[in-house]
């Protein structure tokens, strides 16, 4: 696909009568961007009324959405089409809540046939999904694949101290810490969600394999590739569902000129092995309102295409609700 061409003009300003043209300030930005965010769990209304602010800074921004935008399908295709219709493109890679079948969603499809009738109402809203060819942006820091991925975890990320994945759910449960994944994601029709995760491990690795080797990509998925942003989780058992060893060295491999990710709650930029790794996510009400800045907008991606690589440091957090201190359902 061909990404954003050359920026669109703007119309001069007017200049108010008895002031010279310099009285004049457009702080419109010059070209456009590709932008990304993620977790905006748009079931809290505060987010949603975020969501319903959010636009582009140039007409031709691309959007990058990475995961979890709510549960509910009715939130998900209201927010998705409210956005591309702002956007000159949106990328969609699924999050887990997307995945969750909630006992109160009229949509009771649950694991990949919850996945494809999402993807078939990204494609009826004209949002680029896995399963769609990955658009290629020509915008500032480009030409690069822009390759939105759906890998799930398969408890890779294990506690150290074990061995094997129950002896990992063991320590996690001791600690009181539980996923709701564990009651509300089902791998349907796969035995379980470290299989579907293998088989998305597989079919992603041909798709990027695929691609012409001279192609840089940006890489989109709701969970790290590499397990290094987990270590700053305030409970350290959640990491178990939060990625697989299994894309360790896929930044290298498939040229990423950066990786995008969510799920965590804790914005942050690191680098590995000189790919920058960017978590994106808005949060819930009660994380992004402890943070600096306006809530909610999206961060721009490829900044360092052109600029030098300075790791940012770690913001303060406890990880998504999904891991509480308790068992049950946030």
């Amino acid at each position: 696909m061909v990404g954003a061409g050359t920026a669109a003009r703007h119309p001069p300003r007017c200049v108010p009568p008895g002031r010279g043209a310099a009285a004049v300030r457009d702080d419109r930005p010059r070209s456009a961007a590709l932008r990304a965010v993620s977790d905006l769990h748009v079931r809290f209304a505060d987010n949603r009324r975020i969501v319903e602010d959010l636009r582009p800074e140039h007409p031709d921004d691309w959007l990058i959405v990475a995961g979890d935008v709510g549960e509910f399908v009715e939130d998900i295709t209201w927010a998705l089409g409210l956005l591309r219709e702002r956007f000159a493109q949106v990328v969609w890679a699924p999050g887990n809540h997307e995945l969750w079948t909630p006992p109160d969603d009229p949509v009771r499809l649950r694991g990949a046939h919850r996945y494809d009738h999402l993807v078939r109402l990204c494609r009826e809203l004209g949002v680029h999904t896995p399963e769609d060819p990955y658009p290629v942006w020509r915008g500032a820091g480009g030409p690069v694949a822009v390759a939105p991925l759906f890998v799930l975890y398969d408890y890779t990320f294990r506690v150290p101290a074990a061995h094997t994945k129950e002896q990992s759910l063991a320590y996690a449960e001791e600690a009181g810490v539980v996923c709701s994944d564990e009651f509300l994601l089902h791998p349907d029709p796969y035995p379980s969600r470290e299989a579907w995760c293998a088989a998305r491990v597989a079919a992603t690795e041909a798709r990027l394999a695929a691609l012409p080797d001279d192609l840089d990509t940006v890489l989109v998925n709701h969970f790290p590739l590499i397990r290094e942003p987990t270590q700053v989780l305030r409970f350290p058992e959640f990491a178990q569902w939060c990625g697989t060893s299994a894309t360790d060295r896929w930044p290298v491999r498939y040229r990423a000129a950066e990786v995008v990710y969510g799920h965590l709650h804790i914005p942050r930029l690191l680098h590995k092995d000189g790919v920058p790794h960017r978590e994106v996510s808005l949060g819930y009400p009660r994380e992004w309102r402890q943070r600096p800045g306006t809530p909610g907008r999206p961060v721009r991606i490829l900044t360092e295409r052109t600029a030098p690589p300075r790791d940012g440091a770690a913001a303060a957090g406890s990880g998504p609700d999904d891991a509480q201190g308790r068992r049950g359902l946030r």
